[in-house]
């Protein structure tokens, strides 16, 4: 049922805890090393049998009692815990308040009362190992979260620090922190970061986060709702995965979902239908610098009859600010349902009466504003340097729902330096420019058997969105020599007498082409 209450957030001196962590080998490679390919799989969906399995099994190794304890939930004995934690011990865990322990004889059982695990990924800055505490999910209790429940790294913020650009800066705000995880990232190539959240106990976390992992970092947490906190600063980065989705609120709808789930602060915004994201579009460019970039993972609606373009482009249009928009994931209004519903706690085979009300009051309220579907994916903002014109502002809305090469920020940074050197040529200083076809360039040549000449050409890049252009004779032939010797125009020129066409017709068909091609990233400046 709501109300249900979360206990105090961890605090205190990490340092200890940091050297023990580490001595231990409770790492991802550690974890996943004791565990074996099976049980790790299985985990990851959500899948608690082969590792309990293989921990048990393993009960003397520090690993198993660390992970058994705090990822799965299990109580372990005083006496493996303080072998596990060596310098800390459980007393020291337990002034933490990482666990509970029901007395001091070795035999005693310790339950942990969050959840801390190592965390590794890699960003466009290079890879990363650390350690972050959050709440214990269902995972580990079998009951629903409670409203200010604290999420750790999920995918959707792994997913967000592999795409954010990672140039060096002066100052990132981390809007709607959480645990802190981007704030972490952030620390590695910003002089000072900014943490915001509405949840007093989402920044407790971030801020122990942060302290056993980066507490040389100027890291600053503040509590307040979207920008308020920072409002009338400026800052050369903003990262967000703010509380996006799109929870019933108006009428009957919402009454019911209120009445059935209650509210999470760490992903129901308090607004109606996606205005929330529209908003933070709309208005993040008042905290952004000149050259600033925002990057925000949200959710937005497809209503019946307005191709969903029209409307995000509309707040691109109303932001005043260079946009990229990128559809990663569609899911229909049951699915969208069930998936937020199930992200709580609650299930059909535990409290049927629970979903079934919630389900239908999602239904009605997608139904009330003729909503086909929601679309989730990245938003790219960014202030041009020099404010820009609206002929000259990037504005691109596109669906991808294939697969990435991750990490996807340094593409995105590159292809954004790449509008701006676009936008200050014209079509006679970009011929006169060299460029060069990028690494990860292929072509891919499709014949009729026995013809003697392609019918398909397709250039294709193997990183970031992983594109494939369909090139006429003339572009394949263009991109081929692009090897950083001849300008644009003394490549045309030349395409122009070996097809004996015109060579103002063959560059008018091709410069179009090649600036796409620039911008994407399948061709670059000498």
């Amino acid at each position: 049922m709501p109300g249900l209450t979360s206990p105090p957030s961890p605090a205190g001196d990490t340092a200890a805890l940091r050297a023990a962590l580490t001595a231990s080998d409770y790492t991802v490679d550690g974890v996943e090393d004791l565990l074996g390919d099976l049980a790790s799989a299985a985990l990851r969906r959500e899948q608690t049998v082969p590792a309990r399995r293989v921990l048990t099994a393993r009960s003397g190794d520090p690993r198993a009692t660390l992970a058994a304890l705090f990822v799965l939930g299990a109580q372990q004995s005083r006496a493996a815990v303080d072998t596990a934690l060596p310098g800390v011990r459980t007393a020291g865990a337990e002034a933490l308040g990482l666990v509970r322990s029901a007395g001091h004889d070795d035999g005693d059982p310790v339950r942990a009362v969050v959840d801390l695990r190592p965390y590794a990924a890699t960003d466009a800055g290079g890879p990363v190992q650390w350690w972050l505490a959050s709440d214990l999910g269902e995972l580990a209790t079998s009951r629903r979260l409670a409203a200010d429940h604290v999420l750790g790294a999920g995918g959707a913020s792994t997913t967000l620090a592999q795409v954010t650009v990672r140039d060096r800066v002066g100052r990132v705000l981390d809007l709607g922190t959480g645990c802190g995880i981007q704030a972490l990232h952030a620390a590695r190539h910003a002089d000072a970061v900014v943490g915001t959240d509405i949840s007093h106990r989402a920044l407790d976390f971030a801020r122990f986060n942060v302290a056993l992992n980066a507490a040389a970092a100027d890291v600053e947490l503040r509590e307040g709702s979207m920008l308020e906190p920072v409002a009338d600063e400026r800052f050369d980065l903003v990262v967000s995965n703010p509380p996006f989705v799109i929870t019933p609120r108006s009428g009957a709808a919402g009454a019911a979902v209120a009445s059935a789930l209650g509210e999470f602060e760490y992903r129901d915004g308090g607004r109606a239908a996606d205005d929330l994201v529209r908003d933070l579009i709309t208005g993040v460019g008042q905290v952004l610098a000149p050259g600033g970039v925002a990057q925000m993972l949200v959710n937005w609606e497809h209503r019946r009859g307005e191709p969903w373009t029209d409307r995000v482009g509309a707040w691109l249009d109303a932001s005043g600010l260079d946009g990229w928009v990128i559809e990663r994931e569609l899911l229909d209004p049951a699915e969208y349902a069930e998936t937020w519903i199930r992200d709580g706690g609650t299930t059909p085979e535990r409290e049927p009466d629970a979903w079934e009300a919630a389900y239908g009051a999602w239904l009605d309220d997608f139904a009330a504003r003729d909503v086909e579907a929601v679309g989730f994916g990245l938003v790219t903002l960014r202030r041009p340097s020099d404010g820009g014109t609206p002929d000259g502002r990037l504005r691109r809305l596109e669906e991808h729902h294939g697969t990435l090469r991750q990490p996807l920020g340094a593409h995105l940074a590159a292809s954004l330096a790449a509008h701006e050197w676009l936008a200050a040529r014209d079509d006679a200083v970009l011929s006169t420019e060299r460029l060069v076809v990028a690494g990860d360039v292929t072509e891919e040549r499709y014949l009729t058997p026995g013809a003697a000449d392609p019918n398909v050409v397709i250039v294709r890049q193997g990183d970031g969105l992983g594109r494939g252009i369909q090139a006429s004779t003339g572009l394949a032939a263009f991109v081929g020599v692009c090897d950083g010797e001849l300008t644009v125009a003394q490549i045309v020129g030349a395409l122009a007498a070996l097809l004996d066409v015109g060579a103002d017709d063959l560059a008018a068909e091709l410069l179009p082409a090649v600036r796409g091609l620039v911008r994407d990233g399948f061709l670059a400046p000498a």
